[in-house]
């Protein structure tokens, strides 16, 4: 890998691949702002090659500059084999035969959590709305989200710098926080024989939720997706969807302050993904916060802890660019090209 004057004259390439969509943008190096932000399906593209072809093209034929020789690619499931397999999307390819098909000088492949954490130091007042005041950036903070699935992530300040942590805390086991929840997620256990959190609080968990919101409350379920859940819920025109959404709030707030103790983020916790944005108001006025305090003899503890929603859409598109960073920084001080 090089990272050599090439990688500092032409731009890089930095991506969000998630279960549903994947977004592309270019970066024009350290510290600036990624441009040229592509959304696309991924069930339109054969793969992430495929999908980057396409969006490097439609730059060419607007008259874009040069093309990148690095890139970043945050995605929606574990890293650490050459072989990255999405866990909510069929697309499975390997890192290196990427980094060729592509003419790349190198690809970085990281966690879209992992991408995520890595923003929260640079995000300012207009992209995100807190709890009170917003968090400050130093110590540990941790990340969560709802979005097709539940992602979570950690960020560590450290002598070097930040350091991110991914991991896979929406597959952890959901608890329930009252008996309302028991009895849902007794109802759930019928149909999964492991309910995680992403089971519930999730793209591809709301409808389930609202099902068993349904059973437990002795109503007839229609047959909702979550976009719909959601909106009916936030706009007060559904009982049920708003029923829903509010056991939803909550039980993302108890699990939340789960989060928040087992990486002691006492700098904050951050909220992202594509589902809560999108009823943000409702969002603020639930038992999220409530939920996320009542940990007993620990409530003090987590009242400490700032929370606040990620609003910048492109979140995770910056903290790719910031690994970017973050490498050639390291190979720079090393005195050498990684």
């Amino acid at each position: 890998m090089n990272l050599g004057d090439s990688a500092a004259q032409r731009p890089w390439l930095v991506a969000d691949i998630g279960g549903t969509n994947a977004r592309f943008a270019l970066v024009d190096g350290a510290g600036a702002a990624p441009r040229d932000i592509r959304r696309v399906r991924c069930v339109d593209y054969a793969g992430p090659v495929e999908a980057v072809r396409a969006y490097l093209a439609e730059l060419q034929a607007g008259g874009a500059g040069q093309l990148p020789c690095w890139a970043a690619f945050a995605v929606a499931t574990p890293v650490g084999q050459d072989c990255i397999e999405l866990t909510n999307s069929a697309w499975s390819f390997s890192r290196a035969e990427s980094e060729a098909a592509l003419g790349l000088d190198g690809l970085l492949m990281l966690n879209d959590f992992e991408a995520l954490a890595l923003s929260l130091p640079g995000l300012g007042p207009s992209q995100l709305r807190a709890h009170g005041a917003l968090p400050a950036a130093r110590g540990a903070l941790a990340v969560l989200g709802p979005g097709t699935g539940l992602g979570v992530g950690g960020l560590l300040e450290t002598a070097h710098g930040w350091r991110a942590v991914a991991g896979e805390g929406g597959h952890a086991t959901l608890a329930p926080g009252d008996d309302f929840e028991a009895e849902i997620l007794r109802l759930v256990r019928a149909e999964f024989a492991h309910v995680s959190a992403e089971r519930l609080l999730s793209g591809i968990g709301l409808p389930t939720l609202y099902r068993a919101v349904a059973r437990v409350r002795g109503e007839a379920a229609g047959e909702l997706g979550a976009e719909e859940i959601g909106t009916r819920g936030a706009d007060g025109s559904d009982a049920l969807c708003s029923a829903t959404l509010d056991t939803f709030c909550a039980m993302l707030g108890g699990f939340a302050g789960n989060v928040a103790l087992t990486f002691g983020a006492r700098g904050g916790l951050f909220i992202g993904g594509g589902i809560v944005p999108r009823f943000a108001d409702f969002f603020f006025a639930s038992r999220f916060r409530e939920r996320f305090e009542a940990k007993g003899r620990f409530r003090a503890y987590l009242e400490a802890i700032p929370t606040a929603l990620i609003v910048e859409p492109y979140a995770a598109l910056y903290g790719a660019a910031a690994a970017i960073e973050a490498r050639r920084r390291r190979a720079t001080s090393q005195g050498h090209a990684a």
